[in-house]
This record gives C-alpha cells, structure tokens and sequence, in this order.
C-alpha cells in the first residue's frame, strides 16, 4: 500500500495561525470557532511554536489569566515537525512514539499545514498497529 504524503494531506489546508503575541483567549475562541485542536504560531512568516489544548490546560491549572496570556508564554516552543515529502505511516509513527495528537507540516521553515490523528486513513491506522504489534512481539 502506498501512503499519502503531508503535501498530498495538506494540500487544500487553511491553518489556524497566530502570531506569539494574541492571547491565549484569542486562540481558545478560534480553535472553537474553527473546530481544531491546535494553533499554530507564526512569526514573520515561520513557525515559532504550537498552542493545543493541552496547552490551554496547562494556562489555567498554573491560574494564569487566559485574557492577559500571550501564546509565546505557553505554546510548544519549535515543535517536532514534518516535511511535505514525509508519508502518513512517517507521521503516525511520529505521533505514536512522541505522544503528539498535532504535527506541523513545514518546510524550510514555512508552514504548509498541520496534520491530527483523525486526518488518517483507517489502513494507515491499520498499518500502524500491524507495525506496534510486530515490534512488541520481537522486544
């Protein structure tokens, strides 16, 4: 089975970007708004970092006011990345072994998109967990 790859996944994407400076209201209103996960956040023109929910979390339980919380305070500072030559296999490997939900599609710096685990075919999936179960049963 050939896998996609990230240029063939985000091809049509119109990521959710911010720059470090919006809050971190602004983010949570627009990942609502927009129903995704993760923010990505752009200074002049790269990737500086990554706001997801997690993050969000985090923001409230250190009760720091999301209203005056920059997301350069609390994003994912230069996130784990993927190129647009990457396959989807690549990625779900990625995913798994780092515990990411998001990944950013970037290159050289420029970000392309952003791809989550439910944006993954159900053979990719499948692939995935063929490949888990392979290698714990040879550990």
């Amino acid at each position: 089975m050939k896998t996609r790859t990230m240029a063939e996944m985000v091809r049509h994407q119109d990521p959710l970007a911010m720059p470090p400076g919006a809050t971190v209201q602004e983010a949570c209103i627009a990942m609502h708004r927009r129903r995704v996960g993760a923010v990505l956040v752009v200074e002049h023109g790269k990737l500086a970092g990554i706001f997801t929910g997690r993050d969000a979390v985090l923001c409230l339980a250190r009760e720091m006011d999301p209203a005056r919380t920059a997301l350069g305070q609390v994003m994912t500072k230069s996130p784990t990345t993927l190129r647009a030559q990457d396959r989807a296999i690549e990625a779900l490997r990625l995913m798994n072994d780092g515990g990411f939900r998001h990944l950013p599609v970037v290159e050289e710096g420029r970000v392309l998109g952003i791809v989550s685990r439910y944006d993954f075919r159900t053979e990719e999936h499948g692939r995935m967990d063929e490949e888990t179960g392979y290698f714990e049963v040879i550990r």
